[in-house]
């Protein structure tokens, strides 16, 4: 099967599409959308031409608190303007500006979906110089992190999208990481539910095809480069192997691997080689995000986001070998 990334839309409604690369995966299910303040009104408009009890089924149905989501947004603007206006730091910076304002835009677009109260949230100063977004990125993922567990599924997958976006971030300069490795690998306690084995089976698939990768470029690049395949491979071997035991817990037969894999194009040198390996890994952080939406257990979820933003952290430093521009990706796993 090959690589290559297939975009698909479900009428109007909003949902995380996993690219089709290696492994290949299905659309993620349209999320639904809260009530409007416009819409609660119409209907307190048809409680006093008579009917009170449409009314009263509807009470409470529109949540007058701040949108948890502000403060994510407020530092991802304040970041982007910072970084543009940064004396030095160079493409890195652009890059980085780049980003910031694609999450800010992403984030800004759900917030005035739900048109929830508006607030201004406490954010720290945005950094004065390029190193000063060490610190920074590390809060922002980790504050969008602490999220993922308990939000709806399409907003979990947009605010880990931004967590994985922050930690490939990292990766683009010295002076802003390495930053902070995933955590290791392992399965979450309790019975998978049914509706998660889907979408962990495409994740299973996606990690052999990304172990199938990671044996055929080793034959194209020098031995610098070892370190990076040895610890490549071992993450997505873990996570291989947890999620095919979590698949089998859950009275299901996990997905096997392909034979062999048809790369988009032909591996003949390390430019190409690193480019394979990072869409390896945009595979991998679309088949994660899948999971992510398509739970509602925090456990879960949190050992998805997790394998999200190893691929993007481990995605980044491949696109710069390849040449590839941004070489880290604003939402890792989104569509687009």
């Amino acid at each position: 099967m090959k690589v290559k990334l297939i975009l698909r839309t479900r009428g109007d409604a909003r949902a995380a599409v996993p690219s089709a690369g290696l492994a290949g995966w299905a659309d993620v299910t349209a999320r639904s959308t809260d009530l409007s303040r416009r819409g609660v009104l119409r209907l307190g408009a048809l409680g006093a031409l008579g009917v009170p009890a449409v009314l009263a089924a509807c009470s409470g149905g529109y949540d007058e608190s701040p949108d948890p989501l502000a403060p994510l947004l407020a530092m991802a603007e304040a970041d982007a303007a910072a970084a543009r206006k940064l004396p030095a730091g160079g493409d890195a910076a652009g890059q980085l500006a780049d980003a910031r304002a694609a999450q800010a835009a992403a984030l800004k677009a759900e917030v005035d979906r739900l048109n929830r109260p508006v607030s201004t949230p406490s954010v720290p100063p945005a950094p004065a110089d390029f190193g000063g977004f060490k610190d920074r990125l590390a809060a922002a993922r980790k504050q969008a992190e602490d999220m993922v567990p308990a939000l709806p599924a399409y907003r979990a997958g947009l605010v880990a999208s931004v967590a994985a976006g922050c930690a490939g971030l990292q990766r683009i300069a010295p002076q802003l990481g390495p930053g902070e490795d995933a955590k290791p690998v392992a399965a979450p306690s309790g019975t998978v539910a049914q509706e998660a084995v889907d979408p962990l089976q495409k994740a299973l698939a996606a990690e052999h095809a990304a172990l199938w990768v990671y044996g055929l470029v080793t034959a194209f690049l020098p031995g610098d480069f070892g370190d990076a395949l040895k610890s490549g491979r071992a993450e997505h071997t873990a996570r291989r192997d947890a999620v095919t035991q979590m698949i089998s817990t859950a009275s299901a037969t996990p997905v096997a691997p392909e034979a062999a894999y048809v790369p988009p194009k032909p591996v003949t040198d390390t430019a190409s080689a690193a480019s394979l390996v990072a869409s390896a890994e945009g595979d991998t952080a679309a088949a994660w995000l899948g999971v992510v939406t398509h739970t509602d257990d925090a456990g879960l979820r949190q050992m998805a986001v997790q394998a999200l933003v190893a691929a993007a952290r481990r995605g980044t430093p491949w696109r710069q070998e390849a040449g590839e521009k941004p070489a880290a990706v604003a939402l890792p796993g989104q569509a687009g």
